[in-house]
């Protein structure tokens, strides 16, 4: 997959079949755009195009109310690669880009620069200065630049596929929702740095503490099932994240995850992590043995659903 940044559009390969975007976490709503873009793009013989942006728009027009991200933009373009897609093109998203209007836009990128012979979007796209562009709008320019429009409409059972559903599900701690709407488990990416070094050596359970970056997405304080991605190989992981009150009144939050049947160093790794579903609240307890009899009781629940999700095969966990 071929990844074209701003300044590098002599590259492009024309013609091609657009399909436009933020698809942050790239749920199955925006899994269905792409998908309908590859499609077309097979049946005329031409590349499948994503047009992407980064950062988010919103945290140019509006960053006070900008949203958590979802995933980073390395596992967006991952998620692309995977689903089939031929080329990436990554627009900054700047106060230039935020005052481009959706026409210029339009002749500029999808036209000049990609020379799209079809369009992809979802029916509730909007785009340029003012959001003035819409996909009525988009199609107007198409009949005049000479290229078709798909707007694909929104998918979803109960709740609508939206990267804003994902984001309140997450929130909520309703994993399995968020895991609905995304087609596969929620997950971060994060470093694995020093911590207390108490799990291992007072409570029996080492745990990897991983630094998550601003502005990322995370659920509600708690202890959650998951999994992890350890030198290549998933395996379960008791989730704690919050502020350890049973050793600090007021404590940093922390993200540690216990991998039952790992060993190993990966200190200053990059660990993939994912979550299942919320088990308990953050509680302290009247005694050390308390706490540990409890961790035990997670570690087996979080072994049982490590079981049950990874039957249906591990690309399920990523």
């Amino acid at each position: 997959m071929k990844v074209i940044r701003d300044g590098q559009g002599d590259s492009a390969t024309t013609p091609s079949v657009v399909a436009i975007g933020v698809f942050d976490g790239v749920h199955r709503g925006h899994q269905a755009i792409i998908t309908r873009a590859k499609i077309a793009a097979a049946d005329r013989g031409v590349p499948s195009v994503v047009i992407t942006f980064d950062p988010h728009p919103a945290s140019v027009l509006a960053p006070a109310n900008a949203p958590l991200a979802i995933e980073s933009l390395e596992r967006r373009l991952e998620r692309f690669h995977e689903l089939g897609v031929d080329i990436v093109r990554l627009v900054t998203f700047d106060e230039a880009a935020s005052s481009e209007s959706a026409e210029s836009f339009v002749r500029r990128l999808i036209h000049d620069e990609l020379g799209a012979v079809h369009v992809v979007v979802g029916e509730d796209f909007r785009f340029g200065r003012d959001r003035y562009g819409d996909a009525r709008r988009l199609s107007e320019w198409g009949e005049q630049l000479g290229f078709s429009v798909e707007a694909c409409g929104l998918i979803g059972t109960g709740e609508r596929f939206s990267s804003t559903s994902v984001r309140r599900a997450v929130l909520e701690g309703r994993l399995d929702t968020a895991m609905e709407i995304l087609g596969h488990p929620f997950g971060i990416i994060g470093e694995v740095i020093h911590g207390d070094a108490r799990g291992g050596s007072e409570l029996g359970f080492p745990t990897a503490n991983i630094q998550t970056s601003v502005g990322q997405l995370l659920p509600t304080i708690g202890i959650y099932a998951g999994a992890a991605l350890a030198h290549g190989k998933w395996y379960p992981a008791a989730i704690s994240l919050g502020r350890r009150p049973q050793f600090y009144e007021n404590g940093d939050t922390l993200l540690e995850a216990h991998l039952p049947g790992f060993s190993g160093d990966i200190y200053g790794e990059q660990l993939q992590l994912v979550f299942f579903a919320w088990l308990r609240g953050e509680e302290s307890y009247d005694s050390l043995e308390a706490l540990i009899e409890q961790i035990s009781v997670d570690v087996a629940r979080t072994r049982e659903l490590f079981q049950k999700i990874s039957q249906d095969g591990e690309t399920l966990l990523t």
